[in-house]
């Protein structure tokens, strides 16, 4: 089979499995704005969104409390608005905004335009930003004008020409955007699709360039279905979001949740410890999510552990990092809370570990149910998987604690990246290849579980953002000073892991941390990317073909208890 004739063949069978997900009811063809609606209608004075405690330093104005009947105003009157900017049914905008109502409200008025959203992280900077933008047809960018005191949409302005507008969030100025939450008097009607792309989220490629995903509204409702069938919600109830809305891990554990369990949507930015425990306590939350450091410590430190009452919490999501076993009982048992296991990803990863499926709180910490057969639930009829060993075609894996690559398939699933990247992430049946290493963890009981081994790919996640050391090593070896260099991530608690650069000097240089970081930024690359270690090394080690052994590199700071000193090289 010629690639045109497997890339047709994808088409084909992708187009049934759509049609085998409609008629099965598991796309309905819901757009958020319209489950929002609905959600609205039942009790329209009931709480609906609570602003981070920050807002007056994010967006300029002070943190407010929104109904769910003030949102629905302020999404028709911004829908209102960016009409009248020329934006309507498949129009791409990006949109660079904390996690305040802003945000929310952008969602659900570009919902119901019909429009498409692709949210980007606020670190993210020119050059990533840039390098989105040659991938993407945008029609407008939103950003705010007094985030952190920085004119964020002025920022962006040069990035783009006529036509597209940069509408900004704050004054009055040309392409002023505002909460409105006065009853609209010229109501947008609703133009979604919920089969149509509504979403499209970036990720980091091993060869560093941005990909993007594109998500409609019923790969997202589908996606969201793991959640709920996680963890039990009341409406009314609280839920905490701490992460960014811009990729899976808000999307569908929180915004998309939030419409479907009826629940009240607390917002936070950035991640603020001591801000997060007192949203947890103030606003009596039922679930939440935190980074596996942050429980750990939670449960290590006795006098922050007595100061903060949990007994609203029933539920906290966790991943990105091993979840340690000590942890996740120890929160059962201190402060009868249940963490559950996340695994997932932008492209439609979804392994959860919940209280129901995984009882045994230790092993819920390593383990995740293995859809089909083996873990019942309507998610798990729906959502396949397989097991791989992609060193001898694609041979499928049986037996347990045989590591394999992790290839998924189902209604939750994007159908491929953003102009035809990468077509053959897919095989011939259109399972997605996830590049996650699992194998099935024993025998008897045990085979209906997964367990984490490891990533094939060698991205980099630093407090779960992806890092494509690929993209580092070209930014970093333009440096005057360098010959060569080549990253890797090491291990941190709070973090996950972090970037070191190991590099050559060029002869007679000295090259200090402080030097890198000063020149990536100046070339304008997001903080969050930077390395944290320097290592000098007199030569990069490298396969007969030519590639850089990355798990070399780790390996040797494994053996290092102390970052080197400044690299110098003799002439």
């Amino acid at each position: 089979m010629t690639k045109m004739e497997h890339v047709g063949h994808q088409a084909a069978e992708r187009s049934a499995r759509h049609q085998v997900y409609r008629d099965r009811g598991w796309w309905t063809g819901q757009t958020l704005d319209a489950a929002f609606d609905a959600m609205v209608a039942l009790d329209p004075d009931a709480p609906g969104v609570i602003d981070p405690p920050d807002c007056a330093v994010l967006m300029g104005r002070s943190a407010a409390r929104w109904t769910l009947r003030e949102m629905s105003n302020a999404a028709r009157n911004l829908a209102a608005q960016l009409a009248a900017q020329g934006i309507g049914r498949g129009d791409v905008v990006l949109v660079q905004l904390p996690n305040t109502a802003e945000l929310v409200t952008m969602y659900l008025a570009l919902s119901r335009l019909g429009a498409v959203i692709s949210p980007v992280p606020m670190p993210y900077r020119h050059h990533e930003i840039a390098d989105i933008l040659r991938e993407l047809d945008v029609r407008a960018i939103v950003a705010c004008r007094t985030f952190r005191g920085q004119d964020m949409a002025a920022e962006l302005r040069p990035l783009v020409a006529a036509p597209v507008r940069v509408l900004g969030f704050g004054g009055a100025a040309d392409g002023g955007l505002a909460l409105d939450t006065t009853a609209p008097v010229t109501p947008v009607v609703a133009a979604g699709d919920g089969a149509a792309i509504f979403t499209i989220c970036w990720t980091s490629g091993t060869t560093g360039a941005p990909k993007g995903v594109p998500r409609s509204h019923d790969h997202w409702f589908s996606q969201t279905l793991a959640v709920e069938e996680a963890i039990t919600l009341t409406p009314g109830e609280s839920m905490l979001n701490p992460f960014p809305l811009t990729n899976m891990a808000a999307l569908s554990s929180f915004l998309f949740l939030w419409v479907r369990a009826r629940t009240c949507f607390v917002l936070h930015h950035p991640f603020d410890l001591k801000a997060y425990l007192g949203q947890l306590v103030a606003e009596k939350i039922a679930f939440t999510a935190a980074p596996p450091a942050i429980l750990n410590m939670l449960l290590q430190n006795e006098a922050l552990r007595d100061q903060v009452d949990l007994s609203h919490v029933r539920y906290i999501a966790s991943g990105s990092a091993p979840l340690d076993p000590w942890m996740v009982r120890g929160m059962r048992e201190v402060f009868e809370v249940d963490v559950v296991n996340f695994f997932g990803s932008n492209e439609g990863v979804a392994l959860v570990g919940g209280p129901a499926a995984v009882p045994d709180p230790e092993q819920r910490a390593t383990l995740f149910p293995r859809p089909g057969a083996e873990f019942p639930g309507r998610f798990g009829a729906r959502f396949e998987t397989r097991l791989v060993d992609f060193t001898a075609d694609d041979r499928e894996i049986t037996q347990p604690g045989t590591v394999g690559e992790l290839l998924i398939r189902g209604p939750n699933v994007f159908d491929g990246y953003l102009n035809g990247r990468d077509r053959e992430s897919f095989d011939a049946l259109g399972f997605f290849r996830t590049g996650d290493l699992f194998e099935i963890a024993g025998g008897g009981d045990m085979a209906r579980f997964y367990r984490f081994r490891g990533r094939r790919k060698e991205l980099i996640i630093r407090g779960g953002m992806n890092i494509s050391p690929e993209e580092l090593d070209s930014l970093i070896n333009a440096h005057p000073d360098v010959q060569e260099a080549a990253t890797c991530g090491y291990p941190d608690r709070v973090m996950g892991e972090k970037v070191c650069v190991f590099a050559v000097p060029r002869s007679g240089a000295v090259l200090t941390l402080a030097g890198i970081t000063e020149f990536l930024e100046r070339q304008g690359v997001a903080k969050f990317k930077w390395p944290e270690r320097l290592e000098p090394i007199d030569q990069l080690p490298r396969n007969p073909l030519n590639k850089v052994l990355r798990r070399d590199l780790a390996a040797r700071l494994s053996d290092m208890s102390e970052p080197a000193a400044p690299a110098k090289r003799g002439t």
